[in-house]
């Protein structure tokens, strides 16, 4: 199965996401967006591919986000693709990208919908077990 996670090495959520892809098996392909920032035309097609917005990809936290005054609703795609483009810490992450969809894996777990089974268990960085050791989502995650 091929994967592709858009990956921030220095995010939590992100470093959890890559294990849990591994952990069903796979060595995706990973792009360090900040390092390789995706094209404004890929980010809009993922967006689509999620059946998000362009605003649902845009991550305050840690940003300019207020800075630029990119709340304010009127602001067109275009117009955040723009932002995005002049600073890509603005993607929000980890994207990922399966033969079973794409999403933003927000908490890192969404990113079983897009795997298959899973290998065994699995314990996010904080201790949180995510998968049993039969490879099931465990009920609270």
């Amino acid at each position: 199965m091929d994967v592709v996670i858009y990956h921030n090495p220095d995010c939590g959520t992100s470093r959890n996401t890559l294990a849990l892809i591994r952990n069903a098996g796979i060595e995706p392909h990973v792009v360090e967006y900040l390092k390789t920032p995706p094209s404004r035309t890929l980010v809009r097609q993922l967006a689509e591919r999620a059946g998000a917005t362009i605003r649902d990809f845009l991550r305050e936290k840690g940003t300019p986000f207020v800075e630029l005054g990119l709340a304010d609703p009127a602001l067109t795609d275009d117009q955040l693709l723009d932002a995005i483009e002049a600073h890509p810490i603005l993607l929000n992450r980890p994207l990922v990208v399966s033969p079973k969809g794409v999403a933003l894996c927000r908490p890192s777990e969404a990113v079983l919908d897009l795997l298959p089974v899973q290998r065994g268990e699995f314990v996010k960085e904080d201790g949180e077990r995510v998968v049993d050791e039969y490879g099931r989502r465990v009920a609270s995650a």
